[in-house]
């Protein structure tokens, strides 16, 4: 009993309402146009004039459902008056869709004039009949298009004042409840919308999922190198202030560094994509020496061997080839012993080679170790699934009994 009533005391319920109400309103200024055909049959009974006004307004109503921003804000009102969680429509919509919104507004006001008419009649018989017996001098009854209600004693008149008024709003609850069923069918998506919005939304995953690669890459390394820095500055400021200073330089270009990339990375992440495009940072191989000078500012012992023209490597994989490369050493300086670290970039007509070898183990030379680096566990997995989006084999795993070595080989053609 009580559940039942639990309608009548929503206020989404009345707010729902005002919706339909709302929906009879707008049609009110096409009403006018709609009255003109009927100037030009003059002579036609009234029925026939009835109708035709009803047909004229029709069509008025639903040629409104054609404009896109009509479907827009309909969604709008849906969502805070009916409480319907609906999501934004396509920027594009099907021809599915344009028909939908002229059938929703027609319905739309039908039962706003329904409704209105319905629980308008309702509050004023509810508050008619026992107005005789308030002493304003009003008669216990009520006459309507023909139709009267009287009432012959004062708790006559006031049971049906109440269910009058029970009425109306039970006549608010079927309007609302017929809205809210028809919204998700009328104004949701369509079959079409959802592929639309699920592939919109794999492709804001996806692009997330990068972002997040590049921070953890760029960021991940700026932190470890700093901190390396940062402990050699402090065990050579005394003895050879030159060392340190330098020390400092570095720990400064590479902050400027990261800071570039933070600043891109949460641009994106407020979807600012159009503004931050063009600033977007775009380090490639050819900012490798860079990078290998800032590990070496670090205190790190580097072995390199390049070989082939590394501007052949363009576009994507030459991005992804430097962040490959700089995950890679961040694990060296993270976990390696402090011994030389072997890095080698090969470029051939078919493919790119990368590899980084490091001593495996703890050791007290570079600082590292999981002591001092705690790891997040993304940047192993993280690597595979670039490498496996350029269509590359990747081998990471211990190279003999005291070396750890990340071998990566991508297809140079079709990569870019």
């Amino acid at each position: 009993m009580i559940r039942g009533l639990r309608p009548l005391l929503r206020g989404s319920t009345y707010s729902g309402m005002l919706f339909a109400y709302c929906g009879a309103l707008a049609s009110l200024p096409l009403l006018p146009f709609a009255v003109l055909p009927t100037l030009a049959l003059p002579s036609a009974p009234y029925g026939v004039q009835a109708v035709l006004v009803l047909l004229v307004w029709a069509v008025l109503i639903g040629s409104v459902g054609f404009a896109r921003t009509v479907r827009r804000a309909l969604i709008a009102f849906a969502r805070q008056l009916l409480r319907v969680p609906l999501p934004a429509p396509a920027a594009v919509p099907s021809g599915a869709d344009r028909r939908r919104t002229p059938l929703w507004l027609l319905l739309h006001v039908a039962l706003g004039w329904t409704g209105a008419l319905t629980s308008g009649v309702l509050i004023l018989m509810g508050i008619a009949l026992p107005g005789d017996w308030l002493g304003l001098g009003a008669e216990a009854g009520l006459s309507l298009f023909g139709w009267s209600l009287r009432s012959d004693g004062v708790w006559q008149s006031w049971l049906v004042a109440l269910c009058c008024l029970l009425l109306a709003a039970v006549v608010c609850v079927v309007v609302t409840s017929v809205l809210r069923w028809l919204a998700p069918r009328l104004l949701g998506p369509s079959s079409a919308e959802r592929l639309a919005l699920m592939a919109e939304r794999e492709q804001r995953l996806a692009e997330r999922n990068r972002l997040a690669h590049e921070l953890h890459d760029s960021i991940g390394h700026t932190l470890t190198a700093t901190t390396i820095q940062a402990a050699v500055a402090g065990e050579v400021l005394s003895a050879d202030p030159g060392a340190a200073r330098a020390a400092l330089r570095s720990i400064e270009e590479s902050a400027r560094a990261a800071l570039e990339d933070l600043d891109y990375v949460l641009g994106v992440l407020r979807e600012e994509t159009v503004e931050t495009a063009e600033t977007a940072p775009t380090r490639t191989l050819a900012d490798l020496p860079e990078l290998l000078d800032r590990l070496r500012h670090a205190g790190a012992v580097l072995d390199v061997e390049l070989s082939g023209e590394l501007a052949q490597v363009q576009g994507t994989l030459s991005r992804a080839a430097y962040r490959i490369l700089q995950e890679g050493l961040t694990n060296a300086l993270r976990h390696g012993t402090g011994g030389p670290i072997g890095v080698r970039v090969a470029v051939t007509p078919d493919c790119l080679e990368l590899g980084v070898v490091n001593g495996a183990g703890t050791g007290a030379g570079m600082r590292t170790g999981a002591g001092v680096f705690r790891t997040s566990g993304h940047g192993l997995p993280g690597l595979a699934e670039r490498v496996r989006l350029l269509h590359g084999e990747i081998e990471v795993g211990p190279d003999g009994p005291r070396q750890w070595r990340l071998a990566v080989r991508l297809p140079v053609r079709g990569s870019a």
